[in-house]
């Protein structure tokens, strides 16, 4: 290792970068287990603490701000990520950068429940720092290297969004709330159009170089995370008891959701991700395109496990629309950004995937009137059919090819 940490640091060309994700990588991912766990307890907290909010502004409010936060967690994690897959990870500065998003996340995570309130500063402290001080180092150990424009680009927005980030968490909370959705919204408008920089240019994200193989496999280890954490809400509520009946089922219906979300997953698309990237006329396309498929399959999954905290604990008793909206939009999104994995990756869509999203907005009115458990139980079987209807397709077939559309 300290022959590949001396000198300075250079872009991994993609033929040359190794696929597999370097044990730091996996002990960064396993502080987003904890982050990802404290968004669904704020979410669950704030749609159980007043019932006169369940059909209200408050909820609709609570759950926009709880979603904020979870793309500013997608946001460090994404962003570190791309670096990994650009660069030597086993490179000091790499891992400097690494182990700085490591430490700024799990702040995030405990600064996430009051986040709106006392924790404000704590939150969006430790966010600047993650996004600010990747660009700053990697800018340094590159040296008079081409890319090194890019990262000083990256680097000035994220220190100008970085002011609206700590002011707004100097005001109340709905000022608060704005500058903090301006600052996201800043960022996400700057790296799509390539850092733009009054004086230093602007670059093109089809000309960056990425390890696809590596890219790949650090999004379906994202998505296992998330995944995993469904499994901890399940466990956790139903471990506080009681143990009744309703609870069982409530608690059997949600590890089988689990299992199909995963099987559902990984039916060829989810399982050759890599493959499709390396194929593209550019990589960095379908690699980017690849990022907004899994965050919204990312927050379908933790919606998904909200429902099922919220069912666990009152599985017999009839669900606000709020409720509801956890239980079978989670399944709704997941459905969603899975239907658009799959176009990337085939070039087409399977019917089974709008057929099962349709099933879900159409039921959603007569469940509003029935138990919860039911609810959670019709997400159930709509995956199970969507997993049964891809085996039948696969079975019998050759392994299908990716063919991406990019």
């Amino acid at each position: 290792m300290g022959s590949r940490a001396a000198g300075r640091l250079e872009p991994v060309p993609a033929a040359a970068a190794p696929g597999r994700a370097t044990f730091l990588e996996l002990f960064f991912d396993l502080v987003y287990v904890f982050a990802l766990t404290r968004i669904s307890a704020r979410a669950f907290e704030d749609l159980t603490q007043d019932p006169g909010r369940e059909h209200g502004w408050g909820t609709i409010t609570g759950s926009g701000k709880t979603l904020l936060l979870l793309l500013a967690l997608w946001a460090v994690w994404q962003g570190t990520a791309w670096t990994t897959s650009r660069y030597d990870p086993y490179r000091v500065p790499l891992q400097t950068v690494v182990i700085t998003a490591l430490v700024c996340s799990m702040v995030m995570g405990v600064a996430i429940p009051r986040a709106f309130s006392q924790t404000a500063l704590m939150f969006a402290v430790a966010y600047v720092i993650a996004q600010v001080t990747r660009p700053v180092i990697l800018s340094v150990a590159l040296g008079p290297h081409p890319y090194r424009r890019l990262k000083v680009r990256m680097a000035v927005i994220y220190a100008v969004s970085g002011v609206l980030w700590i002011g707004g968490a100097m005001l109340s909370t709905n000022a608060q709330v704005v500058l903090w959705s301006v600052a996201l919204g800043f960022e996400y408008l700057a790296a799509r159009c390539g850092w733009p920089v009054p004086g230093l240019g602007r670059s093109t994200i089809s000309k960056w170089e990425i390890a696809g193989e590596h890219l790949a496999e650090r999004y379906q280890q994202f998505f296992l995370v998330a995944l995993g954490e469904t499994i901890l809400v399940a466990g956790f509520s139903y471990s506080k008891g009681p143990y009744e009946k309703g609870h069982a089922w409530a608690f059997a219906l949600a590890l089988a959701t689990s299992i199909m979300l995963w099987r559902i997953y990984v039916q060829r698309a989810g399982r050759i991700l890599g493959e499709a990237v390396m194929k593209a006329r550019h990589p960095a396309n379908i690699g980017r395109s690849a990022a907004d498929t899994h965050l919204v399959m990312v927050i379908g999954l933790a919606c998904t496990a909200i429902g099922y905290e919220l069912i666990i604990e009152a599985p017999l008793e009839r669900i606000p629309g709020s409720w509801l909206a956890m239980v079978l939009g989670g399944p709704a999104l997941f459905l969603a950004g899975r239907a658009r994995l799959e176009y990337e990756v085939f070039a087409r869509v399977s019917p089974s995937r709008w057929i099962a999203l349709t099933v879900l907005v159409v039921s959603s009115v007569p469940l509003l009137h029935l138990p919860g458990v039911l609810a959670t139980a019709l997400g159930a079987l709509v995956l199970a059919a969507v997993a049964v209807a891809d085996a039948r397709r696969a079975h019998g077939a050759p392994p299908e090819a990716a063919t991406p559309p990019f």
